[in-house]
Formats: C-alpha cells, structure tokens, sequence
C-alpha cells in the first residue's frame, strides 16, 4: 500500500479523499491555488504544495506542475478526484511516465470513453444499447443541421468530450438549432478544449440511471447497483438516489450487466460510472436502456452508493491502485436501505439558477458525520468564514442521508435541509428543502424533466411572517434568553412603572420595516397585538403564542440574525432608516452583471429596437454561458463592453433608451 499520496484537486473531494486515506494511515499531499491558499483542503493534508494562480489553466490543468509537487514531496500515487485533469489520458501518461501510479483507470480506459461518439460506437459493438443520433466527425453547422431533421426533434447537442451539462443543449426546433449549436460548441471549448458536438434523439419524459462499477488489475470488474439522478436543472444532477424507484429487478440486471459489458470491452479498472438514459413514460422496461457515456472517475454522487453497499469507494480506489484483488465478490454486495444527496450550491433559483459567489459569514449543518457512514452525511470543503469565489464550481456542500426505506430516507433529508443555516450568499437551500417535499417526488415519480415542469412551484420564497419579524427585532435587540442565563438577565427591560418599548429598522428581502417591540418580561414580548414568549432549548428557541408553538433556529452575526424554521431561512438586517431606497427604483433600463464574467457575444448594436426577452449579451461564467434578455419593448441607448471583455459583478452591460426612473437586475 502507498505510503504517500498527492491529491491533484481541490475543495470537498480533496477532503472526502484525505479523510479516507487518514483512515488508512497513509499521508497526504494537497495542491492549491492563489485562491485556495487557506482552503479546508489544504489545512487538512499533512502536507501542501502551492502551484499557481486562480486561473485553472494556470493551476489545477498544469500536469506538468502537479507531478512535479509529487516527486518533490515523494508522493507514489495522485488521486485526480473528479474533473480538472481526472479524464485526461496525456496527464496519465505522463504520471505514469514519471513513475507515479495513477489512482484511477489506464490512459487507454479514459481515451477509449473521453469521447463521446468514439464510446458510443465501441458500445455499439459491445451489444450495448445505444440511443440513436450523429456521433461522426463533421463538424459542419449546416450538415450538422441536416442531422437533426433527419434524427426528428427534439434532439438534444453534446459536446463529445467532459459532461457536467457542460456543452449541451436541447433543441425543440430547427430554428433554434444553430444559436444553440453555436453557444454549445464556445462552452465545450471553454471546458474542454475541443468544441466537437454530436446530435443524439432526446428521449421524451426521460430518466436518468447510472451503475457504478469496479475493476480491478486482476480483470475482475463488479457492480455496485444503480443510483437514479433524473432530477437536475440545465444537465445538472441536484438530487440523486439510490436504489432507483420503481425498477423492476430484471431491467436492474439488464442495465447492471450492460454497465458490466462496457467496463469488460475496455479492460477497466478503478471506479466508473456508466450511464444510461431511461424512457421513463411508463414502466421500465429491459429494452427501454440506452448508454450515454461512461465516466471513468469518481463520482460525486458516490456517497449514495456507499451508503447502500457500506462500502469506502475511495479505500476500493486505493486498493486497486495499489495492486491488490477487489476485497469483494459480486455476490458479496447487497443493497441495504435507501439513500439521498442532495447538492448545495451557490446559485440563485429565481434567476435561472445563476452561479453566485460570496463570503460564508455563516454556515452550520445539523449534527452528522463527515466522510463516513451514518444516517446524517455531509461532506463539504468549505468552512464559515471562507468565501465561494467565482474561479471554480459554486458548490458549497453534498448532503447526504440513509434510512431503511426511501420514505422515511426522504423525511431525513427534508429535516436536514431545514436545519442547514449558509448565510452569506445566495443558495438554492430553500429549492432543495421545496424539491424534497414535492409529491411527485415522494412518490417515485420522477424524469429529468421534474424541475423544469414544476420550477415555479419549487422557486416560490416564503416570506417571512408576524413571528419571523419580532424574533429577527428581538433578537438585534439582544434580548434573546441564553442557555446559561444569570439571575440579573430577568431584569433585562424592567421598569418601575409600566412596560418597556423600544423600535429597530430592519429589513429582510428587499422589504424594510420598522418593528416595535414592547418587554413584558424576561422572554416575554409584543409586538403589535402577537404576544409571545422565547424559551431557549437545546434545539434552539421555543416560541410560544396563545395557540402554537414553533421550534426556531436564531443566529446572530454582524448586525445581521438568521431566523431559521422549517419553512425557510429568513435573513434581516439592521438598517437606517435614512439608507432605505426603493427597490423597484431603475427596474427597466439598464442591465447589469450579476457576476464577474467574460463576454462572449453580443446580439445588438447602439440604436436597435428590441422586443421584450430578446436577447441581448451572453456572459461566460465558472465555464457555463448566461444568457440576458431585453426586460422590456425599447431602444439600445448603449452597450458598454464588446465580445472578449471582462466585467466585475454588478457592471453596467447595456442601457435601453430612459422609459421611466429605473433600473433593473438581471
């Protein structure tokens, strides 16, 4: 076994592999970047090697630099983790080369499967079902086009190398097929390097089921079952499963020795995914399958199958790394329960799930575990006090649950959502908390067209009510009982004669107000006619009106509380009254950015008229593409920057000609 090891990552799989590799007595060797010099990465590793700027290219892409930190540490083995260099057979090689064994597949596994089309065919002659579409060559946007009429749309365009929903695009008619062919070709070579696309028939109503697998150098290969990730939103998994609902056991098997076919035609090893897209418009079916790629690297949904097999996929990683047999037979894994993980990002829901950036003034998550298994997981690579920048993917966090039926599996991650406090950027927190409630969820009935369908629903912000109000004014007044109060805090508020009241300017989602607050007694208050009592507890605060009572979470920080239920997560801050502005104030004429980006296309010119959801400019963000419309009917008074420019969050990107006083966010 390896003695020494560099992981070539960064954030929560770096941890989740240190943790592992902790546990098996082997040291470890952390990269990082300009942005990631005190990342929880980094302070976890025995050891850690600086190798470059922010930028990715510069850092954590330079094969050359990361080997380099393994020879000068003495590392005998790197773990790629998942993305950056994970899938790249030169960097293989070339570790290889260097006499450093690679914790994960051979170069020629990843060649093999790196490209789409290339995969697809090799499964087409490994008898694996395979969904029909153009995977050759030409790269003609015109033959292209002719493609997808032949293939009948909706058809859906993917970039033949990477995934993560990066340089996809689904196309319901032909008019929209090149302007999306075109946005889909820039953010596969701003991920990947290679714009190539191919065109595949998109499945209506489909599912989305994934098997992992194992191999390892002996020609041993096993499967660890399946995990269902149908709900995502833009080709992004959100929340997945496993087992999967409803799957009949004979269209398990099918998928599972399909999987197990693919990973023998390429003489796999290590941990793979293949993935399946799966006609979800009635009962699965055993020829209702189709592969779409294999993954040849961890997943970072692999929790869930931990959770199911009680199996360490990163010690299996190590283990087969390292030379030694599979620990387990086929027969040997079983599944026992069921399990969930949901994704916590920074992104904003209510702008079409927009990558955000931000310092976590505060994050907490109720009681779990990390890295192992338990009813309550929660692996992460960020820390209170640290800041979601916008170099690298907005995630702050996998949230992962087991239980012993999918039911009551659901009901804990529900419970955990809604005790999850991230304060300091906006999240899709109440999204989740939403998504694991929706009925249709709960009852199995799920296809990667979920979200979209019913994302009003799930985007709805609960406002904050009456009680929501006083705690955040009770709280800024410092007058919440403590855990540990002392006799004279009873005296907190007393008067010799009659009661005290006392006012506060707060404001919470854009609304402001002025809340008064009268002292009755200790923990004992009024606001308006709600008259209520605080009692501390160990889960937090008991409010107690005349007919309820409600369990909340409060915390203060930086003139700012956190009032937390089981509904949602309200935040106030304590304003001026002088500072207050009207918030629908220049709500028509001018767009800006709504984070750091680089421009890469602009669809108008000084003096166009343009019509309501036009677009006008397309922004490049964290390697996705965002695109801004027009809000309104109007005239381009003024376009600030040109294609190739980058902008700071909240930069003017165009003006329409004055229509009123005001000013919009986009």
């Amino acid at each position: 076994m390896f003695q020494k090891i560099l992981i070539a990552n960064r954030g929560e799989i770096a941890c989740r592999v240190i943790k592992t590799a902790r546990k098996m007595g082997i040291k470890t060797v952390a990269v990082y970047s300009d942005a990631d010099a005190s990342a929880k990465h980094v302070t976890l590793a025995d050891e850690a090697v600086h190798i470059g700027p922010s930028e990715v290219s510069k850092s954590y892409l330079q094969g050359e630099t990361i080997i380099e930190a393994a020879q000068r540490t003495g590392a005998e083995a790197i773990h790629p983790g998942y993305g950056f260099l994970s899938e790249n057979p030169g960097f293989v090689e070339a570790v290889n080369k260097a006499g450093i064994t690679f914790i994960g597949p051979t170069a020629s596994a990843i060649d093999a499967m790196g490209l789409k089309d290339k995969a697809k065919e090799l499964m087409i002659n490994a008898g694996v079902p395979v969904v029909p579409g153009y995977h050759g060559s030409n790269q003609d946007p015109t033959f292209l086009a002719n493609q997808a009429d032949e293939i009948g749309y909706p058809v859906l365009i993917k970039a033949r190398a990477g995934g993560g929903g990066k340089g996809m695009r689904l196309v319901e008619n032909a008019t929209d097929f090149e302007a999306e062919l075109g946005a889909a070709q820039r953010e596969a070579q701003a991920s990947f390097g290679d714009p190539s696309c191919l065109i595949e028939k998109y499945i209506q109503q489909p599912r989305h089921i994934e098997i992992q697998v194992f191999g390892d150098q002996a020609g041993n290969i096993i499967h660890l079952f399946e995990r269902d990730c149908s709900l995502q939103r833009r080709h992004q998994k959100v929340i997945e499963e496993a087992p999967a609902p409803d799957i009949p056991e004979s269209v398990r098997q099918a998928m599972c020795k399909a999987a197990t076919d693919a990973a023998k035609a390429i003489g796999y090893q290590g941990a793979g995914t293949v993935e399946f897209i799966v006609d979800g418009s009635g009962p699965l079916r055993e020829d209702g399958f189709w592969f779409m790629e294999m993954n040849t690297r961890l997943q970072v949904e692999h929790p869930v199958t931990e959770a199911i097999t009680g199996l360490d996929l990163v010690e299996l990683q190590l283990r087969v790394a390292a030379g030694e047999p599979l620990p387990v037979s086929q027969d040997d894994v079983q599944i026992n329960g069921w399990a969930f993980e949901a994704r916590i990002y920074a992104e904003d829901v209510q702008k079409g799930f927009l990558p955000a950036a931000g310092h976590l003034e505060h994050l907490s998550f109720p009681f779990n575990v990390e890295f192992e298994h338990g009813a309550l997981r929660v692996d992460s690579g960020v820390r209170s006090g640290d800041t979601i920048s916008t170099w690298y993917d907005p995630m702050i966090a996998k949230v992962i649950v087991h239980s012993n039926t999918r039911t009551s599996a659901l009901c804990k991650l529900s419970s955990a959502i809604a005790q999850t406090q991230i304060i300091g950027t906006v999240t899709n927190v109440a999204f989740i908390g939403a998504l694991s409630r929706h009925a249709g969820f709960r009852a199995g009935k799920v296809d990667t067209g979920l979200i979209e369908r019913d994302i009003e629903l799930l985007s709805v912000i609960n406002q904050p009510d009456s009680i929501d109000w006083a705690l955040g004014a009770v709280a800024m007044m410092g007058l919440l009982p403590a855990d540990n109060a002392l006799p004279w805090d009873k005296l907190i508020g007393f008067r010799h004669w009659g009661v005290a009241t006392q006012s506060i300017d707060l404001k919470c989602a854009e609304v402001c107000r002025t809340v008064a607050v009268t002292i009755l007694d200790a923990g004992h208050f009024a606001v308006d006619a709600l008259e209520f009592k605080i009692e501390y507890t160990a889960n937090g605060f008991c409010v107690s009106t005349a007919n309820q009572k409600r369990q909340t979470s409060i915390t203060v920080f930086n003139n700012k509380v956190s009032v937390t239920n089981h509904d949602a997560q309200h935040l106030f801050e304590h304003i001026s009254v002088f500072g207050q502005q009207d918030s629908n104030a220049h709500a028509q004429d001018s767009l800006l950015a709504q984070m750091p980006g680089q421009v890469v296309q602009v669809f108008v010119s000084k003096g166009d008229k343009v019509k309501r959801d036009d677009p006008l400019i397309i922004l490049e963000a964290m390697k996705m593409e965002h695109r801004f419309n027009a809000p309104r009917d109007g005239v381009v008074a003024d376009i600030l920057f040109s294609v190739g420019d980058q902008v700071a969050d909240g930069a003017l990107l165009i003006s329409l000609e004055p229509e009123s006083d005001g000013e919009f966010n986009v």
